[in-house]
């Protein structure tokens, strides 16, 4: 098993991957239609130029304004346009936090990985974008393969970034983190399974749920990693869930809630930082992290290479890097994408083992994994 700085060395080819394609399974048909309507709040920055940005106010300053402390120069106007799957309560707070800062507008579609996919590719032709916040890694990375990112190797803070959770030409951010673990209700589980194998056994029968792939990239993550742990044709444990009773239960929340009500027991493959949400509200659920490893899954932002406003997208990246942003995301239980801040209301990365597994492995194999997957539980 590796730890996540183990995990960097496997980083050192690039797949060449058709996301359009190799994503599909994420893009739910009925999100195209219902995500077209994205916020249209009007700029609100003093500027007619969008794009102002410090060095144009150097320059229209015989350089002085160079020279200021970076809290003192004029401030950035226009809008950026941010494409985020969640968690929603959190990018609120970061819209809000960034529109604070910088006077810049952020108008902001809030979604899940496969909605945001679905809508980058309705917009393909004329893109909207600026930056793209994505809950799948692999996705991310297919998507800077097919060339819809650009490198910002200036971004601020990125070199505190954990050592994988960004890329060596700097096209993705790793800004913050979940892990899937073993989601349990308290009232109905006094002595939690111990590994994900625990869960094929009779005593659990009827009475866990595992979200689906094809709605949850971190569920597709977790599956793939597993088995590129376990040997890419080891399909037994998923044959002996199924078996077992398992359900495949829609997305992460969908897959939760009937742990919360106590309709169901466990969530496997559940993602952690809703867990420890639920506990703090004082409902009854907890979450365990097998003896064997479970799959990481940095939450990577990029900049989009059509990006119309991309002073302000260069910008946002380097809000999302800040101490500011970073406590944001330690609030809302996600594990800090930088290596220097700690949580203190969850476990750490370092505290969590990791299964053997290579991202670009995953990347590549991630549709024929969910499309198998889908068909073995539906």
């Amino acid at each position: 098993m590796k730890t996540m700085n183990e995990m960097a060395a496997n980083k050192t080819k690039q797949t060449k991957t058709n996301w359009r394609g190799g994503l599909a399974v994420l893009v739910l048909t009925s999100s195209l239609l219902g995500a077209c309507g994205a916020a249209g709040n009007a700029n609100t920055g003093a500027s007619a130029d969008p794009g102002n940005n410090a060095s144009g106010n150097a320059a229209a300053n015989g350089g002085q304004a160079a020279e200021q402390p970076a809290e003192q120069q004029p401030a950035p106007s226009g809008k950026v346009v941010v494409y985020t799957a969640g968690p929603e309560g959190l990018a609120t707070k970061i819209r809000e936090g960034f529109e604070a800062k910088y006077g810049v507008t952020v108008e902001q579609f809030d979604g899940t990985t496969g909605k945001v996919l679905g809508r980058l590719e309705a917009e393909k032709s004329n893109p909207v974008a600026d930056v793209v916040v994505l809950a799948s890694w692999p996705s991310a990375m297919a998507m800077k393969a097919e060339g819809w990112t650009q490198a910002y190797p200036e971004a601020a803070e990125a070199d505190k970034l954990q050592a994988d959770w960004v890329d060596a030409d700097r096209h993705l951010f790793g800004y913050s983190a979940s892990a899937l673990g073993i989601t349990y209700n308290t009232k109905l589980v006094s002595e939690p399974p111990r590994d994900w194998a625990d869960l094929a056994d009779p005593s659990w029968q009827g009475v866990v749920n595992i979200p689906d792939p094809s709605l949850s990239g971190s569920a597709l993550d977790f599956i793939s990693g597993y088995l590129n742990d376990q040997g890419s044709e080891d399909w037994s444990l998923f044959e002996q869930l199924k078996a077992n009773g398992v359900a495949m239960a829609g997305a992460n929340k969908e897959a939760l809630d009937p742990v919360i009500t106590g309709a169901k027991s466990i969530v496997m493959a559940g993602v952690d930082y809703m867990a420890y949400s639920a506990k703090a509200k004082g409902e009854p659920v907890d979450i365990v992290y097998p003896e064997s490893g479970t799959v990481i899954n940095p939450r990577a932002a990029m900049i989009m290479k059509a990006s119309p406003n991309l002073d302000n997208a260069k910008l946002f990246i380097d809000y999302l890097l800040s101490d500011e942003a970073q406590a944001l995301v330690t609030g809302a239980y996600l594990l800090p994408g930088r290596a220097d801040i700690k949580a203190d209301n969850r476990v750490n990365t370092d505290e969590i083992k990791l299964l053997d597994y290579d991202w670009n492995w995953m990347s590549e194999q991630g549709e024929a994994i969910s499309a198998r997957f889908l068909e073995l539980f539906k």
